[in-house]
């Protein structure tokens, strides 16, 4: 492995780590209904758990509902038990061959666990990007030992300083990400 392949690999890998917190903000509740709330909530259909926008189309017909129509509708009563233990605080009710969900408006208090559980998939996530950091310094560190490789000390330490900005960078996207939901959560 050379020098750029290790530091485009790094930058690859972060911004994986950067698209999957997004993924995570996308389903995480705010005041208004999305789609993303109930979207990839798992549900046991025919014996196998699929998400639930593989088995049903989830559209928003008012700011504050959700109306979930199964394309099979022997799968509804699965979906209804799905979303109810999904822990999203979501009661369905089954209208003929749809599923309506009415959001109901957060409390001050669920707003702030929300906020702070915003807080916490941010750190994951930088925990995620800071271990990448390490383990392309540890890349480049070997091939600089490897006298083969032909990698000197200056490529080494520039390479690093490489990784270090890729960090920076990806860290305050992440910031960015966060505070704008955040903001979200918080706005009654």
């Amino acid at each position: 492995m050379d020098l750029d392949t290790i530091l485009l690999e790094a930058e690859d890998h972060m911004d994986k780590a950067v698209a999957h917190l997004q993924g995570e903000l996308r389903g995480v509740r705010t005041g208004r209904a999305s789609p993303a709330l109930v979207e990839f909530v798992k549900v046991d259909y025919y014996g196998s758990m699929s998400d639930l926008r593989a088995i049903a189309n989830v559209s928003v017909p008012e700011p504050t509902q959700l109306l979930i129509k199964p394309y099979d509708a022997s799968a509804m009563q699965s979906i209804i038990k799905a979303i109810q233990s999904a822990g999203l605080g979501l009661n369905p009710m089954s209208e003929g061959k749809q599923i309506r969900i009415s959001i109901p408006p957060l409390s001050g208090e669920r707003r702030q666990q929300l906020a702070n559980s915003v807080k916490a998939m941010a750190e994951q996530a930088k925990v995620a990007i800071r271990n990448i950091r390490r383990d392309a310094n540890k890349h480049i560190d070997q091939l600089e030992k490897d006298k083969a490789s032909g990698v000197t000390e200056d490529m080494a330490k520039s390479a690093k300083e490489d990784v270090t900005e890729y960090t920076k960078k990806h860290e305050a996207k992440i910031e960015e990400m966060v505070e704008a939901k955040r903001k979200e959560v918080l706005e009654t």
